[in-house]
């Protein structure tokens, strides 16, 4: 067994049921997070707790039928028919839970300002059936001090000791949507708890489902840490959409310069341009970050600035349609468009904060004329696709 350093009687307790996989792990929050995540444990051959305030979600998954893409029905269903899954529409039902995984939304609010209240919510429910022995650790995408400052108060104001009697630790989730080479078991887990007893357990936990955990000196720094990728990534997509402004200006083609540069062994990795961002991150998280240093007296420039480049792309992209309809004589108004891809991404069913739905209202607000197309799934066939274009045109219409 894995000594922990402090944590008592009951934290060598938890290690033991973890190495041994005979642990009850509970998932707050069934989505695009916690719905692998309660599978991963439950296929560990751990019993797994699920909860979503969703009842037609709980109702589906506790019929095996999985509601999101990376989770097939078949894999979830036999764990739902064997019991190893079950799911609930309340954290009060995880009260044998020996792990309890915090796995809910943070949106913004109509200021862009984080809007934790899904956190605060749980967390308060938690703090209710929270007993001695048992791991706490929030997923959700934060900003730094979140788990300290919010959970933790919470958890301490029954008398239990954080290290000693509970644990608790930030693991930021790392989930990408339709990504078929990188999935949770092979994605490297950060983890950063409150003492050095609350890390090594939340290490242990994680290393019965994914192939590598990454301890950090806190559960701020995982917070960060998290932030951080997004941010780096909404940075580098603001460039390279700027790039391809200017390179239209130019004359140049954005597409074979970044392919060239890509050449380069070293020091350059390469993004693409796109219609803007979407997604559950990259709209939201670096907003986090962007509220804490204000409230810390430091306004976070780059951050801004690529969220001004980004949130602008959709507005340029009805530009570049008006311009090749102009350039065939047509006006935009009473034009026809067909728009292929509504989701903020290829193969996922998600459109949350889509740039395409902004496209689209803004094209018929212009006055495009509207006619429903049945949607299409990414590759699309040849036949699929001739037969939205015939749908959308009619047979006398010239493309």
């Amino acid at each position: 067994m894995t000594a922990v350093s402090g944590g008592g009687g009951v934290g060598r307790d938890l290690m033991q049921r973890l190495e041994r996989r005979d642990a009850t792990v509970g998932v707050v929050g069934l989505g695009y997070v916690g719905l692998p995540l309660a599978v991963a444990f439950a296929k560990a051959g751990m019993r797994v707790i699920g909860v979503d305030a969703d009842a037609g979600r709980v109702d589906r998954i506790g019929r095996g039928q999985s509601p999101i893409e990376d989770v097939p029905s078949d894999e979830l269903a036999p764990l739902v028919r064997t019991g190893r899954l079950t799911v609930a529409g309340s954290v009060g039902r995880l009260g044998p839970a020996d792990a309890i995984i915090i796995c809910v939304p943070t949106p913004l609010g109509k200021s862009k300002e984080p809007d934790i209240s899904h956190i605060v919510a749980a967390a308060d429910d938690v703090a209710k059936i929270l007993r001695p022995g048992q791991l706490v650790i929030l997923e959700s995408t934060t900003y730094p001090g979140t788990t300290e400052e919010v959970l933790l108060p919470r958890f301490t104001a029954s008398g239990l000791a954080v290290g000693e009697q509970f644990f608790l630790a930030f693991s930021p989730e790392r989930i990408d949507p339709g990504n078929r080479t990188y999935a949770l078991s092979n994605i490297p887990k950060i983890v950063g708890g409150v003492t050095p007893a609350c890390r090594q357990l939340a290490c242990a936990l994680y290393g019965q489902i994914v192939e590598r955990v990454v301890p950090v000196s806190s559960p701020q720094t995982a917070e960060m840490v998290k932030l951080f990728e997004n941010i780096f990534r909404s940075v580098n997509i603001a460039l390279v959409n700027e790039l391809a402004i200017m390179c239209r200006r130019l004359g140049l083609s954005v597409w074979e310069i970044i392919d060239a540069a890509a050449t380069k062994p070293f020091g350059f990795m390469p993004f693409y341009p796109g219609p803007g961002i979407g997604g559950h991150c990259l709209p939201s998280d670096p907003y986090y970050l962007s509220w804490r240093a204000r409230m810390m007296g430091y306004e976070a420039r780059f951050i801004a600035f690529a969220d001004e480049i980004n949130g602008g792309m959709p507005a340029y992209t009805v530009q570049l349609a008006a311009e090749a309809l102009n350039d065939q004589g047509k006006p935009l108004k009473g034009s026809r468009v067909l728009a292929l891809g509504v989701a903020y991404k290829p193969g996922v069913g998600d459109v949350r904060d889509s740039p395409a739905v902004e496209i689209i209202d803004a094209l018929l607000l212009r006055g495009v004329l509207a006619r429903e197309v049945r949607l299409l799934r990414k590759p699309f066939p040849t036949a699929a696709l001739s037969a939205a274009l015939a749908e959308l045109l009619g047979p006398s219409d010239d493309c």
